[in-house]
């Protein structure tokens, strides 16, 4: 009888020495240093250093660690965060390269955070200091196609917009003002053929090889020729890309290459070969993103350009493709969520928005900066006011669709097709998905 109790006994104390390990294991584990520590995940090597130091900044001020983790090429880092995600293993705070749908995909998952709390905190304080077209990318409205909660799912860090830039040297070597750029498609043509014939170099170059560039390009000279409401007419099906107005939008890439100003393989060049031909004056004209500006000063950093609004071929507004070039997500199922969103609040403040600024010749996420902007990104503050993208839209071309537009234009500028053979084959595929 003893010995059983003193059996018992000790089993009881076993069982509670080591409950009692189980749970100062836990309480041990929420107080270690790693604990104390936020992981991004991120793409952007040009921001690398940048990163490194906002991070030594908020460690500073906070006491909190934040690694920024970078994942390269861009495609590796999408494989990536897709395997984390399914595998339930995604840092405190990471960025998803894709379409809404994708986005979309994401949240209704559980993955990313809504984050409507916390930007209408304080009248809504946080929310009012973004650019709104920026902010609007990675909002999702009520009643959005994608099946997805209203909400604000991700907290842009810079803003991007799509232009054209030109080589001001090349200009004034050519005889034109170097303040005057084209404005209208034939002054374009006319102004690449010039250059060409006087330079010898390329009119236009551009990394087509790389399908979303022609697809940016040709959505903004459909709008321009046709307005917002057909073109967004024609992805829900209601406006064929058989239509005449589709035709013409072909035909100005077929126009690009009769002109003979279109460097030589465009249509297989990735966009970093492009903007390191231009960077080498090797062509007058491209077609860019802000993030540019940062890429010619680690290029050619003496290399004199600007940029330029859409060359216009229709009556209708001008739109500009942009919006947010990098949203960072919460994942809803950490932690640590709270004192992710903290750190994102404090990096979209004024002070750290002017540091990247300066350091990597981004525009900003938030208003108010417009004074510490560089001369060359001044000139694209008016296109915030209209600006378009596809992850505003009320719906999205199916991806199947845009890959058949994009080979397609990759064709025409080939001369392997016409811009009616083309339009053919988008109507069939469009009608072949919308049908299943």
């Amino acid at each position: 009888m003893v010995k059983s109790k003193i059996f018992n006994f000790t089993l009881s104390f076993c069982i509670l020495h080591f409950a009692f390990c189980i749970l100062s294991l836990g309480g041990c584990t929420s107080k270690k240093p790693q604990e104390k520590k936020i992981t991004i995940w991120h793409w952007m090597s040009d921001r690398k250093d940048a990163f490194e130091v906002l991070a030594g900044k908020y460690k500073e001020q906070t006491g909190m660690d934040v690694e920024f983790k970078l994942f390269f090429p861009p495609d590796i880092y999408s494989q990536k965060v897709i395997a984390a995600a399914r595998a339930g293993n995604l840092p405190e705070i990471f960025g998803i390269l894709g379409e809404k749908k994708t986005v979309g995909s994401f949240v209704n998952a559980g993955h990313t955070l809504n984050l409507n709390t916390y930007m209408q905190e304080n009248n809504s304080r946080w929310m009012k200091a973004f650019y709104p077209q920026t902010l609007e990318v990675v909002i999702f409205r009520e009643g959005n196609s994608y099946g997805v909660s209203q909400g604000i799912y991700g907290v842009p860090i810079d803003t991007t917009v799509m232009q054209f830039v030109y080589n001001r040297s090349l200009f004034e070597k050519a005889g034109f003002p170097p303040d005057s750029p084209p404005v209208t498609f034939d002054e374009f043509l006319h102004y690449a053929k010039v250059i060409k014939e006087k330079s010898g170099v390329d009119g236009f170059v551009c990394g087509w090889g790389e399908g979303w560039l022609l697809n940016c390009l040709a959505s903004e000279w459909a709008i321009n020729l046709m307005g917002e409401d057909k073109f967004l007419n024609t992805i829900e099906g209601k406006v064929p890309y058989t239509d005449k107005q589709w035709i013409e939008v072909f035909s100005l890439f077929l126009k690009l290459k009769d002109a003979g100003i279109l460097a030589s393989n465009i249509a297989t060049m990735t966009n970093k070969e492009a903007e390191d031909a231009f960077s080498k004056e090797k062509a007058a004209f491209s077609f860019n993103g802000s993030w540019a500006v940062n890429v010619y000063k680690q290029l050619a950093p003496q290399l004199d350009y600007a940029f330029f609004s859409l060359p216009q071929a229709g009556k209708y507004p001008l739109k500009v493709w942009g919006g947010a070039g990098s949203s960072f997500m919460v994942n809803a199922k950490s932690q640590k969520a709270d004192g992710a969103v903290k750190f994102l609040k404090w990096l979209t403040l004024r002070e750290q928005q002017k540091f990247l600024i300066k350091e990597t010749n981004n525009l900003p996420a938030i208003k108010d900066c417009q004074e510490d902007f560089p001369p060359i990104l001044k000139n694209l503050v008016n296109s915030l006011n209209v600006l378009t993208h596809p992850n505003v839209w009320p719906q999205n071309e199916d991806s199947r669709v845009i890959e058949v537009i994009n080979r397609g234009l990759q064709k025409i500028v080939m001369g392997l097709k016409s811009p009616h053979e083309v339009a053919s084959e988008i109507q069939e595929v469009k009608e072949r998905i919308s049908s299943r």
